[in-house]
Protein backbone atom coordinates (compact mmCIF):
# COMPACT_ATOMS: atom_id res chain seq x y z
CA UNK A 1 0.00 0.00 0.00
CA UNK A 2 0.86 3.48 -0.96
CA UNK A 3 0.67 6.54 1.61
CA UNK A 4 1.52 9.55 1.71
CA UNK A 5 4.15 10.54 4.48
CA UNK A 6 2.30 12.90 7.18
CA UNK A 7 3.62 13.93 10.83
CA UNK A 8 2.40 10.53 12.12
CA UNK A 9 4.74 8.76 9.97
CA UNK A 10 8.02 10.65 9.26
CA UNK A 11 9.95 8.77 11.75
CA UNK A 12 9.42 5.91 8.77
CA UNK A 13 11.56 7.70 6.28
CA UNK A 14 14.40 6.31 6.77
CA UNK A 15 13.43 2.74 7.12
CA UNK A 16 14.06 1.28 3.52
CA UNK A 17 17.19 2.77 3.56
CA UNK A 18 19.70 -0.38 3.11
CA UNK A 19 22.38 -0.52 0.61
CA UNK A 20 23.44 -2.05 -2.15
CA UNK A 21 25.73 -3.86 -4.36
CA UNK A 22 28.22 -1.90 -6.52
CA UNK A 23 29.17 -4.64 -9.38
CA UNK A 24 30.30 -2.10 -11.72
CA UNK A 25 28.87 1.10 -13.70
CA UNK A 26 26.97 2.56 -16.77
CA UNK A 27 29.20 3.88 -19.53
CA UNK A 28 27.14 6.51 -20.86
CA UNK A 29 27.99 7.56 -24.67
CA UNK A 30 26.24 10.31 -26.59
CA UNK A 31 25.97 10.00 -30.32
CA UNK A 32 24.37 11.57 -33.18
CA UNK A 33 21.94 13.61 -30.63
CA UNK A 34 20.88 10.58 -28.71
CA UNK A 35 22.54 8.53 -25.29
CA UNK A 36 23.37 5.29 -25.24
CA UNK A 37 25.31 3.15 -22.53
CA UNK A 38 26.76 -0.02 -22.17
CA UNK A 39 27.84 -1.74 -18.52
CA UNK A 40 31.40 -2.48 -17.35
CA UNK A 41 32.50 -5.16 -14.74
CA UNK A 42 34.35 -4.71 -11.67
CA UNK A 43 36.44 -7.79 -10.73
CA UNK A 44 35.51 -6.88 -7.35
CA UNK A 45 31.91 -6.09 -6.01
CA UNK A 46 31.47 -3.59 -2.82
CA UNK A 47 28.42 -2.78 -1.03
CA UNK A 48 27.72 1.11 -0.94
CA UNK A 49 25.14 2.80 1.36
CA UNK A 50 23.67 6.32 1.40
CA UNK A 51 23.78 8.15 5.11
CA UNK A 52 19.55 8.33 6.60
CA UNK A 53 18.39 11.68 5.75
CA UNK A 54 16.78 14.37 8.07
CA UNK A 55 13.41 14.93 6.47
CA UNK A 56 11.50 18.18 7.08
CA UNK A 57 7.26 18.89 7.66
CA UNK A 58 7.75 21.04 4.52
CA UNK A 59 7.47 17.75 2.01
CA UNK A 60 4.12 17.46 4.57
CA UNK A 61 3.14 20.98 4.46
CA UNK A 62 4.20 22.22 0.66
CA UNK A 63 2.10 21.35 -2.40
CA UNK A 64 4.88 21.61 -4.83
CA UNK A 65 6.91 18.56 -2.83
CA UNK A 66 6.06 15.13 -1.42
CA UNK A 67 6.97 12.06 -0.14
CA UNK A 68 5.02 8.49 -0.69
CA UNK A 69 5.77 5.84 1.38
CA UNK A 70 5.11 2.24 0.48
CA UNK A 71 3.89 -0.33 3.63
CA UNK A 72 3.69 -3.79 4.01
CA UNK A 73 1.65 -4.57 6.45
CA UNK A 74 3.42 -2.83 9.46
CA UNK A 75 6.88 -2.13 7.77
CA UNK A 76 7.74 0.53 5.57
CA UNK A 77 9.75 -0.95 2.84
CA UNK A 78 9.70 1.68 -0.02
CA UNK A 79 9.76 5.42 -0.06
CA UNK A 80 9.65 8.10 -3.16
CA UNK A 81 10.24 11.58 -2.62
CA UNK A 82 9.84 14.34 -5.12
CA UNK A 83 9.24 18.30 -5.94
CA UNK A 84 8.59 20.22 -8.53
CA UNK A 85 11.48 21.15 -10.25
CA UNK A 86 12.42 25.09 -12.11
CA UNK A 87 12.59 23.36 -15.56
CA UNK A 88 8.54 21.92 -15.31
CA UNK A 89 9.39 18.47 -14.39
CA UNK A 90 8.80 16.35 -10.79
CA UNK A 91 11.90 15.91 -9.61
CA UNK A 92 12.60 12.90 -7.23
CA UNK A 93 15.18 13.40 -5.30
CA UNK A 94 14.82 9.89 -3.92
CA UNK A 95 13.81 6.27 -4.44
CA UNK A 96 14.68 3.20 -2.17
CA UNK A 97 13.02 0.50 -1.43
CA UNK A 98 14.52 -2.42 1.24
CA UNK A 99 16.95 -4.94 -0.31
CA UNK A 100 14.70 -8.12 0.74
CA UNK A 101 11.89 -6.40 -1.11
CA UNK A 102 13.59 -5.13 -4.59
CA UNK A 103 12.69 -6.68 -7.64
CA UNK A 104 8.81 -7.18 -6.07
CA UNK A 105 7.00 -4.36 -8.16
CA UNK A 106 7.81 -1.83 -4.90
CA UNK A 107 9.60 0.83 -7.31
CA UNK A 108 7.55 0.55 -10.10
CA UNK A 109 4.48 1.39 -7.54
CA UNK A 110 6.44 3.98 -6.20
CA UNK A 111 7.49 5.61 -10.06
CA UNK A 112 3.67 5.40 -10.80
CA UNK A 113 2.46 6.80 -7.72
CA UNK A 114 5.56 9.99 -9.14
CA UNK A 115 3.75 10.19 -12.13
CA UNK A 116 0.34 10.38 -10.99
CA UNK A 117 1.66 13.35 -8.76
CA UNK A 118 3.27 15.06 -11.60
CA UNK A 119 0.36 14.80 -13.88
CA UNK A 120 -1.93 16.43 -11.60
CA UNK A 121 0.00 19.36 -11.10
CA UNK A 122 0.96 19.61 -15.27
CA UNK A 123 4.16 18.96 -15.12
CA UNK A 124 6.45 17.82 -18.15
CA UNK A 125 7.67 14.30 -16.78
CA UNK A 126 9.71 12.96 -13.66
CA UNK A 127 13.84 13.70 -13.45
CA UNK A 128 16.40 12.33 -11.27
CA UNK A 129 19.91 11.58 -11.26
CA UNK A 130 21.90 8.51 -9.87
CA UNK A 131 26.01 7.91 -9.96
CA UNK A 132 26.75 5.71 -12.70
CA UNK A 133 28.04 2.72 -10.38
CA UNK A 134 24.02 2.33 -9.24
CA UNK A 135 23.75 -0.23 -12.08
CA UNK A 136 20.14 -1.91 -11.06
CA UNK A 137 18.92 1.75 -10.34
CA UNK A 138 20.16 2.38 -13.73
CA UNK A 139 18.46 -0.44 -15.99
CA UNK A 140 15.20 0.08 -13.65
CA UNK A 141 14.99 3.46 -14.39
CA UNK A 142 15.78 2.64 -18.38
CA UNK A 143 13.12 -0.31 -17.79
CA UNK A 144 10.16 2.07 -17.03
CA UNK A 145 10.95 4.24 -19.80
CA UNK A 146 13.68 6.75 -18.66
CA UNK A 147 15.86 8.44 -21.17
CA UNK A 148 19.28 9.46 -20.37
CA UNK A 149 19.50 13.53 -20.73
CA UNK A 150 23.02 14.29 -19.48
CA UNK A 151 25.97 13.49 -17.72
CA UNK A 152 28.10 15.62 -15.20
CA UNK A 153 31.85 14.10 -14.26
CA UNK A 154 31.96 16.82 -11.25
CA UNK A 155 29.12 16.90 -9.41
CA UNK A 156 31.20 14.02 -7.16
CA UNK A 157 34.81 15.34 -7.29
CA UNK A 158 34.91 16.25 -4.11
CA UNK A 159 33.47 13.41 -1.96
CA UNK A 160 34.70 9.84 -1.38
CA UNK A 161 32.93 9.14 -4.49
CA UNK A 162 35.32 11.28 -7.05
CA UNK A 163 35.45 8.83 -9.70
CA UNK A 164 31.66 8.49 -10.23
CA UNK A 165 29.61 9.87 -12.74
CA UNK A 166 26.37 11.69 -12.17
CA UNK A 167 23.92 10.26 -15.16
CA UNK A 168 20.50 12.34 -15.23
CA UNK A 169 17.71 10.30 -16.42
CA UNK A 170 14.55 12.07 -17.96
CA UNK A 171 10.71 9.91 -18.38
CA UNK A 172 8.54 13.06 -20.75
CA UNK A 173 4.90 12.92 -20.53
Amino acid sequence: MIIRMTESNMDDYNKPNEGFMVTGRILPRYENGDWTYTEESFSEAYVKRYEDEQIDSTYIEDRSKAVFLYKDGKKFTGRIRLRANWNGYAMIENIAVAGSRRQQGIGSRLMDQAVQWAQQRKLAGLMLETQDVNVAACRFYDRYGFVIGGVDNMLYSNFAAAGERAIFWYYKF
